[in-house]
C-alpha cells in the first residue's frame, strides 16, 4: 500500500486561490527522486522519468469523478490513472505526484510513495488509484 504525503505549499496555495480542484486539470508525474514537500512546489521541482514506452512527460490526466464537501470534510475523487508499457520499459519510479496543470508554475499537490522502485516491462501496467 502506498504513502499519502502532501506537500506543505498545497495549504498556502489553497488558502490563496491557487487551485480549483473541481475544475482544473490535474495529472500524475511519475519519479524515482524522493520529493522533498517543505522545498518543492511545482512540477518542475521534481525529477520526473524519461518520457516514453507508454509514458509522456508530464503524466497523465487524471480526470474528476466528484468534488464535494459534506460535515467540513472536502471529498475529491478523481478516475484511475493507468500507465502502461509499451515498446520498451517505464521506469524506475517510486512516487506518483499529483499536480495541477491549470496552475502557472503546475503547483503540486501531493505524492504517494509506494516504498521501492518499480519498473514496468512491454505490456505491464500500473494504476494510480
Amino acid at each position: 500500500m502506498a504513502t499519502y504525503v502532501k506537500y506543505q505549499v498545497f495549504v498556502e496555495d489553497v488558502a490563496e486561490k491557487v487551485h480549483n480542484l473541481g475544475s482544473d486539470t490535474l495529472k500524475v508525474a511519475l519519479t524515482n527522486t524522493a520529493p522533498n514537500v517543505s522545498t518543492h512546489a511545482g512540477l518542475a521541482d521534481i525529477t520526473e522519468i524519461s518520457a516514453g514506452f507508454g509514458y509522456s512527460a508530464g503524466g497523465t490526466q487524471a480526470t474528476l469523478v466528484t468534488s464535494a464537501q459534506a460535515a467540513g470534510t472536502y471529498k475529491l475523487v478523481l478516475n484511475d490513472v493507468v500507465f502502461t508499457a509499451a515498446g520498451g520499459s517505464i521506469g524506475p519510479f517510486r512516487y506518483a505526484v499529483l499536480y495541477n496543470d491549470t496552475s502557472t508554475g503546475d503547483k503540486l499537490i501531493a505524492y504517494w510513495d509506494y516504498t521501492s522502485s518499480i519498473t514496468l516491462l512491454t505490456g505491464e501496467t500500473f494504476t494510480w488509484d
